[in-house]
């Protein structure tokens, strides 16, 4: 099973709403896309494809090599099928392994006992094959094997990721709430940030929108934080590619950026945390940190764009107090961030008719489970011109 060099249907998942960044990334790559969807985005190629998309991509969840497509009514079905796939060519019989799946068929009650058929699947042929079995267990950081079983379709692929890239491995210390490190990305791209221009991030909290702007001004990929993927624990691995890739991501990647970064919160406690993890990505001399109210934070004369990710009153503050919040948010953008572009992130609308102002964008996106939007905002520089009438 020469997985290697062996071209396939590859399936790049991301969070729901992120997959038109997503595909903006991959084919920035110089990769083509033959299908983009709610959550991912599909394209053909073999697992030494997927070193380089593992290493750069910023929106990306899990990627997915697909392996083998089958028909299943049934469990016993399912396991028919596993048990005849070459598994002693793709998983090291002195190794580990684990199984996750998304599961919807009607023999199946959790997808826990789905897992245990493929993992039965594949110890017995591995066991008839050489005559002892790996191990298998819940943890992401060896081989994972990904079952989808939809009706009577299954289709199962070796995850070459392992452990999620949605998060990029710099964020040792999370803080209250923090934004999942891909939406971040996802939120600065759809902005058209420039890469160039002033980036304002006030209320920061744990740091991850101003590092996430720093890291894309400075080219630097979330592969240069990680050591461990899923890809190295197939047969077959040339490690020697890897630190190819892992090496042009070094070459690419910037020390410095004319982008002046600024991000200020309320808290001590919170930028000591976002400067730590500033610290840990490498890019904490790139961004200028401040103890402040937000309403007090710097703003360059030279324009570009402020963005707020503030509470939306779901899991923390009161909602009363959230209101005046929001209100200055409104009052800071229109009286000291004139020129700019602005932009607030939230869940909760009406919230967010307390700003004030009249969004010239609205950017669907979920947290979590929430449904949100990126709230654009055109900040002029003076009042706008009536047109006059002759």
């Amino acid at each position: 099973m020469q997985v290697f060099h062996t071209e396939s249907k590859i399936i790049i998942t991301c969070n729901k709403r992120l997959s038109a960044y997503l595909e903006q990334e991959v084919r920035a790559l110089g990769y083509t896309p033959t299908r983009v969807f709610s959550t991912g985005v599909e394209l053909n190629g073999t697992v030494t494809d997927c070193i380089p998309l593992n290493l750069n991509l910023r929106c990306a969840s899990q990627i997915l090599y697909s392996l083998k497509t089958f028909q299943a009514e049934n469990p016993q079905q399912l396991y028919d099928q596993l048990v005849q796939i070459e598994w002693e060519k793709l998983i090291d019989f002195s190794g580990y392994f684990s199984i996750t799946s998304n599961v919807n068929n009607e023999h199946i009650r959790t997808p826990l006992f789905a897992n245990v058929k493929v993992k039965d699947a594949i110890v017995d042929r591995i066991k008839a094959q050489k005559g002892i079995r790996p191990n298998s267990g819940p943890e992401l950081n060896k081989t994972v094997l990904h079952l989808y079983w939809q009706d009577d379709r299954a289709e199962v692929f070796a995850d070459t990721s392992g452990e999620t890239l949605a998060k990029h491995s710099y964020r040792k210390l999370p803080g209250k709430a923090p934004m999942l490190e891909a939406l971040a990305s996802s939120t600065i791209m759809a902005t058209g940030w420039d890469k160039q221009s002033t980036f304002i991030n006030p209320m920061c909290g744990s740091g991850t929108l101003a590092i996430e702007a720093a890291l894309m001004a400075t080219d630097k990929s979330p592969g240069l934080f990680r050591m461990n993927y899923g890809f190295m624990h197939l047969m077959g691995y040339d490690e020697q590619v890897f630190f190819t890739e892992r090496r042009k991501l070094k070459d690419k990647a910037k020390r410095e950026t004319q982008a002046k970064i600024i991000a200020t919160d309320l808290s001590p406690d919170a930028v000591e945390i976002a400067r730590r993890n500033a610290k840990t990505a490498g890019v904490e001399h790139l961004i200028e940190f401040d103890v402040c109210d937000f309403a007090d934070t710097p703003v360059p004369e030279t324009p570009g764009i402020v963005m707020f990710n503030p509470e939306y009153g779901e899991r923390l503050g009161t909602h009363t107090k959230l209101e005046a919040t929001y209100k200055r948010i409104g009052d800071f953008m229109k009286q000291q961030c004139k020129g700019y572009k602005g932009y607030v992130f939230t869940g909760n609308p009406d919230l967010a008719k307390k700003i004030g102002l009249q969004a010239s964008r609205r950017v669907e996106f979920y947290n979590g489970k929430l449904d949100c939007r990126l709230l654009e905002y055109t900040i002029y520089g003076g009042s706008k011109r009536e047109p006059q009438i002759v």
